[in-house]
């Protein structure tokens, strides 16, 4: 009878468990069999079941941060804007990430200059096939960890004059020197360069192989690939 009694109570359990889960909310899948939130309203449900899920634009979220959005401009990859506002958007425990890198960087006179952030899906298809050098574009087959909100494009600057600290390259440059494992850079260059990827690695990034701004989330594959543009972001907070 007791061994009736604890099987029955096991059964309980697990039901009520399995009643209280979240239901998994099925995300529709593109032309590459790969799944893609598309509409506010799916992404509004999946930040209501975890709410790391959020988008934080991160100029109004982060103190002192200064945006560079080049692919606002026509001064990028693709030399034409992609993006009608210029801002930058990261999944809430990346924002949190890089608030905590800048309240490290201020005591050094350091802060962080960002130039893109979570980048929707459609702009990951058009540099691909814009772009020649496929090595430094994401495979739309594959996705972007920026279109997971979850990869970063940076750099650092000096907080007195709002100044770039002398990297390898400008950021977007399509050549060997890019990677940040590159040898044949001053001392300087290469003091600047290991300050900022060994900071990032510190909260929770890894640096792409073949571009020393581009940071990856190392939790990026716990995010969908989305393709929601930055108005529809903006006015779901108005």
């Amino acid at each position: 009878m007791k061994k009736l009694h604890l099987i029955l109570l096991f059964w309980f359990v697990a039901i009520s468990t399995w009643a209280q889960a979240p239901a998994t909310l099925s995300i529709p899948k593109n032309k590459y069999g790969l799944p893609v939130v598309t509409s506010t309203g799916l992404y509004q449900k999946l930040v209501a079941q975890n709410p790391d899920h959020e988008l934080v634009e991160l100029q109004s979220y982060i103190p002192g941060l200064v945006l560079d959005i080049k692919y606002a401009t026509a001064d990028n990859l693709v030399k034409e804007p992609v993006y009608t506002i210029a801002t930058a958007y990261a999944r809430k425990p990346v924002a949190d990430a890089l608030k905590k890198i800048q309240a490290e960087l201020k005591p050094l006179g350091l802060g962080l200059k960002i130039y893109d952030g979570y980048r929707p899906y459609h702009v990951t298809e058009l540099f691909f096939e814009k772009v020649k050098k496929k090595d430094y574009v994401a495979n739309p087959k594959d996705g972007s960890r920026h279109n997971r909100g979850c990869a970063m494009d940076l750099t650092l600057i000096t907080l007195k004059d709002g100044k770039e600290l002398q990297m390898p390259t400008p950021y977007d440059a399509t050549v060997k020197q890019s990677h940040p494992d590159y040898p044949h850079v001053s001392a300087q260059v290469k003091r600047n360069r290991a300050l900022l990827i060994n900071t990032m690695q510190r909260h929770g990034f890894t640096v792409f192989q073949n571009e020393w701004w581009h940071f990856d989330f190392n939790d990026w594959a716990k995010y969908p690939l989305m393709d929601i543009r930055f108005e529809e972001l903006k006015k779901m907070k108005q």
